[in-house]
């Protein structure tokens, strides 16, 4: 499948054939990483009938008398497709709540598909959450409960503890996204509003078995903060949300009945999320079937033994500020077209993970495209280096692209547009510099969702 709807377009741009065979390869390498992300890849894999009312999970077997399949998450219509390719009318009952934008892309003859609200919840997302929770609920000691989880399900899906108003959801959730916490940080939060999160999926669903199929979008595959953990026990505390909210000084802007609500938390007074120890969790089950690590390998792979370059996977963990972190990635691009000594070229650079924006100015953009954009003032004028970054569910921000593509000639070509790079990065505005150039990277929604790529070439000189 080609991801990149205007691939041709990006390689047009631009008139140096060094920089143009650069940036196919990037391209190229991309397309291979989102396409082993790919969500029905990634159930055909992992999930089996072996038997009547039987299936299997990477070896591990499981019985049932009827078969109940929740999901929730930008990739969820997608698991939804392949767990019906391979299971049928062994699903009794289902319902997956997906993104307004592709939940019209669904016609599943088992599962019910429901729209919701991405990434700040709404109306929609409370709805959702009680019809699965009133599913969930359905399931006896012998059923199991197939949960398909994908990021995004945090916004998507939602039952308030009664303390907290919709509109003060919302208003938290708005304050996170905007502080430059981790996502992390921003789902611990998240789990200490709900009574869905954190584990608390996992105790409606008891005393029937749990086997959740996860495709992580956070970094490290930590199965607690992906989609907030519906399913896996909670080993954070009234006490980090509280210590979330006075980090990134969001005490004061918070509503009161959030803050009080962590304060009765730590003290005892309001109930925790699940933790380990309790016992609905012995009959759960999570694995993760698809992550940023497992597409960085294969297009590493790929450019090895396919391309013929010399490949530095240096990590699926990155994280910081976006700016800063693209700053890094190019000079070690720029170390290898300078030097060589230590990375031979032509050489690749493959790294994922999820960085972060603290927006103070007022323009458009996302976090990949401010990183691409802090690296092309590092790859300014080395023929042959082309750097891009992109989100793996196709959206940057509160943009329709992906993300942006830059080279050598990215800064020349900004100037000639009299447009300032540095201007752009202190108003969050990389978005403009990207769509002027027509070098933003658009796939649309991509129906999957496991963090961010970036990637970068340096080609030798008798590419």
């Amino acid at each position: 499948m080609e991801y990149i709807k205007n691939y041709k377009e990006l390689l047009s741009n631009i008139s140096c054939t060094k920089c143009k065979r650069a940036r196919k390869i990037v391209l190229d390498i991309l397309n291979i990483a989102l396409e082993e992300a790919n969500p029905r890849k990634a159930v055909h894999k992992s999930l089996r009938k072996v038997g009547r009312k039987t299936i299997d999970v990477y070896g591990k077997k499981f019985k049932f008398k009827n078969l109940y399949l929740i999901g929730f998450g930008k990739a969820s219509g997608e698991m939804a497709k392949a767990v019906e390719e391979i299971l049928g009318e062994d699903i009794d009952k289902g319902i997956i709540i997906i993104p307004e934008n592709l939940a019209y892309s669904y016609n599943l003859k088992y599962v019910k598909v429901v729209a919701s609200s991405h990434p700040i919840p709404d109306e929609r997302s409370i709805k959702a959450g009680n019809e699965i929770a009133k599913l969930a609920q359905e399931a006896g000691p012998k059923d199991l409960v197939l949960v398909l989880i994908s990021g995004g399900g945090s916004a998507l899906v939602e039952i308030l503890r009664s303390q907290i108003t919709l509109k003060e959801l919302e208003q938290i959730t708005n304050l996170l996204l905007k502080s430059g916490a981790s996502i992390e940080e921003i789902n611990t939060v998240r789990k200490h509003l709900s009574l869905f999160k954190g584990g608390w999926l996992a105790k409606r669903i008891y005393p029937a078995t749990t086997v959740s199929l996860i495709i992580s979008d956070v970094v490290g595959d930590p199965v607690e903060f992906i989609a907030s953990g519906p399913t896996a026990p909670d080993t954070t505390t009234f006490k980090d949300a509280l210590r979330v909210m006075e980090k990134y000084n969001l005490i004061d802007k918070a509503s009161e009945n959030v803050i009080e609500l962590f304060k009765k938390g730590v003290k005892g007074e309001v109930i925790e999320t699940p933790k380990p120890l309790d016992k609905v969790f012995k009959s759960v089950h999570n694995f993760v079937i698809a992550s940023n690590k497992e597409s960085l390998m294969k297009a590493a792979k790929y450019a090895k033994e396919k391309i013929g370059l010399n490949v530095l996977l240096l990590t699926s963990r990155i994280r910081g500020e976006a700016r800063h972190v693209g700053t890094v990635l190019a000079s070690i691009l720029e170390e290898t077209y300078k030097d060589g000594f230590l990375l031979k070229k032509p050489f690749l650079l493959l790294a994922g993970g999820e960085t972060t924006v603290t927006v103070t100015g007022k323009g458009k953009g996302g976090r990949n495209q401010e990183l691409a954009l802090s690296a092309a003032k590092i790859i300014n004028g080395l023929d042959g280096v082309a750097f891009a970054s992109i989100g793996s569910d196709g959206i940057d921000g509160v943009t329709e692209v992906a993300g942006g593509l830059v080279d050598a000639h990215t800064v020349k070509r900004v100037g000639k547009e009299n447009l300032s790079i540095d201007s752009a990065l202190k108003n969050n505005d990389s978005y403009t510099i990207f769509k002027v150039l027509k070098d933003y990277i658009y796939t649309g929604p991509t129906g999957t969702n496991v963090n961010d790529f970036m990637v970068g070439v340096v080609l030798n000189e008798e590419s």
